[in-house]
């Protein structure tokens, strides 16, 4: 199984996240999108996948200092371009399972969908 976490190093979640991962032996590569980037591709397959509302991080601080016009009837597309231009908007963890995703970090969950892979998504709120 090929696993890959997204997120950004200076972050509590990722770190607990990356934590659980080294503890319980899984390999897994580390995408930092604040630093590698993130593709548009990406974006819009997690967005198919979780939904944007899901994928957008909204009670972080980079979406909350947005001004409310930017904030105002966002849709997928416009969702997508805020997350593009800043990748702190994009929830953390973001984990790929060979193409499952799962998004946000919980111990609980993470060990069920490592012990008994399901192919399904899983939305951590």
């Amino acid at each position: 199984m090929s696993v890959t976490i997204y997120g950004i190093n200076n972050c509590d979640t990722m770190k607990k996240a990356r934590t659980w991962l080294d503890g319980q032996g899984i390999a897994y590569d580390f995408h930092n999108y604040k630093a590698a980037g993130i593709s548009q591709e990406t974006l819009q397959r997690w967005c198919a996948a979780l939904g944007w509302e899901t994928v957008l991080n909204r009670a972080g601080t980079t979406f909350r200092a947005l001004p409310d016009a930017d904030k105002a009837g966002l849709d997928e597309g416009r969702a997508i371009s805020l997350m593009l231009a800043q990748p702190s908007m994009i929830k953390r963890p973001l984990l790929d399972r060979d193409g499952a995703f799962t998004a946000g970090f919980k111990p609980q969950v993470y060990e069920r969908i490592f012990s008994a892979v399901d192919g399904g998504k899983e939305v951590l709120k």
